[in-house]
């Protein structure tokens, strides 16, 4: 859908091209010599009128061509946005200049009116500038899971001047899951607040553990078995190419918790919008294991502590 869109508007800024181009050789014909002191008015407008459906055109095409590209969808999305940032500043230049007449007086004009709105706009221009600075320190991208300032959500949207998250977790939930409501704050929040991203380029896990409780008199070693055996082929079934790699390994450990119970915790690599999915997986895996040898485990019940 997207494609044909962007095909029709290939076609529709081509065709306005070359009309303005006819128009703007049409003029010099003696035929319309009767507005003679209108032509360099229409010509300056229709020369004008081309260049921007040229820079329309060419940002239409430029688009198309990063969409087929193998860039993941946050880097295609800030490409996008730098592409129409430029195409639509560089209209503005070009219709300045039919204004001002020359590109002198348009950089002149425009080197005023930013004195002014700069003191009227300060928040508008520090969102911007931190927008800019998104784009090239890539803090965070589309999709990603970051946390800012309390906020916690998956970025659907990174505008000129501020930032969607789709919040997870929230007032209304014990989980990790979408709770439905959308979160926007200005983009330049980010140069004062520390941002978390859980979905960094570098690590594409975070680490999450999962408790169990336990009598004193289990069998320790034989519940961290159960435990690592539930957590790797949980690993092994989504993420076949990684099973080899040691830093991916999960561990179990065991500590007394507020209670005085004893707790048998596995820790294991999770990716950060699957935490409570594979939390689950582990749990209805290993507690088969579990209660099919009572007499290696036990749960904490009545005195078994």
């Amino acid at each position: 859908m997207q494609n044909q869109k962007s095909k029709r508007w290939i076609v529709i800024y081509s065709a306005i091209a070359v009309l303005l181009l006819i128009i703007y050789y049409l003029l010099e014909l003696n035929v319309l010599d009767p507005w003679n002191e209108y032509i360099p008015l229409i010509k300056k407008l229709s020369i004008s009128l081309f260049l921007i459906s040229l820079i329309f055109l060419s940002s239409n095409i430029i688009s198309r061509i990063v969409k087929k590209q193998n860039h993941n969808e946050g880097d295609k999305y800030n490409l996008l946005r730098i592409i129409r940032f430029l195409s639509i500043t560089l209209s503005l230049i070009v219709a300045a200049s039919f204004l001002f007449q020359n590109l002198y007086a348009a950089a002149v004009s425009f080197g005023l009116i930013s004195l002014i709105l700069g003191f009227a706009l300060q928040a508008p221009i520090v969102s911007f500038i931190a927008w800019v600075y998104l784009i090239f320190r890539r803090s965070y991208l589309v999709g990603d899971r970051i946390q800012i300032k309390g906020f916690r959500g998956d970025v659907v949207e990174i505008s000129y001047l501020d930032t969607s998250i789709l919040e997870c977790s929230g007032d209304y939930l014990g989980n990790d899951r979408s709770s439905g409501r959308v979160i926007r704050f200005p983009n330049s929040l980010i140069l004062k607040e520390e941002i978390i991203n859980y979905s960094g380029p570098e690590m594409p896990f975070i680490w999450n553990e999962t408790p169990i409780q336990v009598a004193y008199t289990s069998d320790l070693k034989f519940v961290e078995t159960c435990l690592l055996e539930a957590s790797i082929k949980d690993f092994q079934e989504y993420y076949p190419k990684l099973t080899n790699q040691n830093q991916w390994k999960p561990m179990v450990y065991f500590r007394i918790n507020t209670f005085a119970w004893m707790e048998a915790v596995v820790a294991y690599p999770v990716e950060p919008k699957d935490i409570s999915g594979r939390r689950n997986r582990i749990l209805r895996y290993a507690l088969p294991l579990l209660n099919e040898a009572p007499d290696k485990v036990k749960f904490p019940e009545g005195t078994l502590r």
